[in-house]
């Protein structure tokens, strides 16, 4: 399994000039309760592979998985790529992070 760790200041860059597709893996309560601004929600718990890379295809922007602190995204990684899906990116800090340093939440 290949697995690219990912800090805050890559994500924000990411975003911010477009690069990235930031897939949050997270339950929908807790996306609901408050997620980056971008993101978009799969929960790993209803993990589906078909859905994931109708998202993905066709999206120039790199996909990368994110969490609350970069446990579940790295179980996604590997999802994902026993799914012969091309992610292999993922927030090492994961929202925990992003929300600690103040970052902006939607």
């Amino acid at each position: 399994m290949r697995v690219i760790d990912l800090d805050r200041d890559a994500v924000k860059q990411g975003l911010a000039d477009g690069s990235l597709l930031l897939i949050d893996v997270r339950e929908a309560h807790e996306y609901g309760d408050g997620h980056i601004p971008g993101a978009v929600t799969h929960p790993l718990s209803a993990f589906d592979p078909q859905a994931l890379a109708a998202l993905v295809e066709g999206d120039a922007r790199r996909p990368v998985f994110v969490c609350a602190a970069g446990v579940r995204s790295v179980h996604a990684l590997h999802a994902a790529q026993q799914a012969g899906l091309p992610i292999e990116a993922h927030y090492r800090g994961g929202f925990r992070d992003w929300y600690a340093a103040g970052e902006a939440v939607e």
